[in-house]
C-alpha cells in the first residue's frame, strides 16, 4: 500500500514543540488524513524513500538554508526530479518550497526584501484560479510567513501562482503536480507569533520591527484549507 510520506527537513522551536508538538504533527492535522495513511521519514538521517512507495509527499520547512547545501539537503535535491518525472504529488513548505524550485532549476538566496514575518495577504495570479490547491481560496486570503531566504528565480515551466507585497514567489507550481508555497499553511497566529519573538533580535538587525510584525497575526483559515485540500490529492494517488 502506498502511503503520503512527510519528507521532514527540520524540527521546529523547542517552545512551541513543547506546548504543540513539531512541524510533521500540524502537517498531519492539517491533511485531515489517518495518521496509518502517513509516513513520517527525517531525510536529515537517510536517504528519501523509493519512488514505488509513495502516493503524495509533503516536504516539511525547517531552520536550515538550502544555500547551506548540506548533504542530506543536496540527496533529496537530487531525488525530486524523478518525483516530478513520474508526477505523483509533492508540496514543498517554506524550506521545501525553496528546494523543489532548487531541485527542478531554480535559485534561491537571501529575500530581496528581507525577513518576512507575521500574518501577510496573498494576491492569486490568473493561473490559481483553476489550481486545485488555490481555487477555493479568496482573493486576497492571508497566510503566516516566517523565512530569511526565497525564491529568486522559478525554475523553467513552473507556474507563479500567488504573491506578497514583499515576495513575488509565494506560490508556484511544476508540471500540474508539484507545489511549492514559502507561505506556512500548517502555522497558527500563536506558532508565527513565537517565531516573531523568537527572532526578535535578528529581526531588529535586519531592520524589521517585530513588535509591529506581531500585530499583523491574525486566523488565516484558508491557508489552513491548502493543506486540507493537499491531502485529498494524496489519497487519490494512492
Amino acid at each position: 500500500m502506498k502511503a503520503l510520506y512527510i519528507l521532514k527537513t527540520g524540527s521546529t522551536l523547542p517552545e512551541p514543540a513543547a506546548r504543540k508538538g513539531d512541524f510533521e504533527d500540524w502537517i498531519i492535522a492539517g491533511l485531515g488524513l489517518p495518521r496509518e495513511a502517513l509516513c513520517v521519514l527525517d531525510v536529515r538521517e537517510g536517504p528519501p524513500p523509493a519512488y514505488e512507495a509513495l502516493s503524495a509527499a509533503v516536504i516539511t520547512g525547517s531552520h536550515a538554508m538550502v544555500t547551506e547545501h548540506a548533504a542530506w539537503s543536496e540527496r533529496l535535491a537530487d531525488w525530486l526530479p524523478g518525483l516530478v518525472a513520474r508526477r505523483i504529488p509533492v508540496l514543498g513548505i517554506c524550506y521545501g518550497h525553496q528546494l523543489l524550485a532548487y531541485a527542478l532549476g531554480g535559485v534561491v538566496g537571501a529575500a530581496p526584501a528581507g525577513p518576512e514575518y507575521g500574518t501577510t495577504p496573498l494576491l492569486l495570479k490568473a493561473a490559481a484560479h483553476a489550481d486545485p490547491l488555490l481555487s477555493a481560496v479568496p482573493q486576497p486570503f492571508y497566510v503566516h510567513v516566517s523565512h530569511f531566504q526565497s525564491v529568486l528565480t522559478l525554475p523553467k515551466g513552473a507556474t507563479r501562482l500567488a504573491s506578497s507585497i514583499q515576495e513575488l514567489h509565494q506560490a508556484f507550481v511544476v508540471a500540474g503536480c508539484a507545489w511549492g508555497v514559502q507561505f506556512h499553511p500548517e502555522f497558527d497566529e500563536d506558532i508565527v507569533a513565537t517565531y516573531i519573538q523568537a527572532y526578535a533580535a535578528e529581526l531588529r538587525e535586519r531592520g524589521v520591527d517585530p513588535e509591529a510584525r506581531l500585530k499583523t497575526c491574525r486566523s488565516a483559515p484558508h491557508a489552513a484549507q491548502i493543506l486540507r485540500r493537499f491531502g485529498v490529492l494524496g489519497q487519490s494517488g494512492k
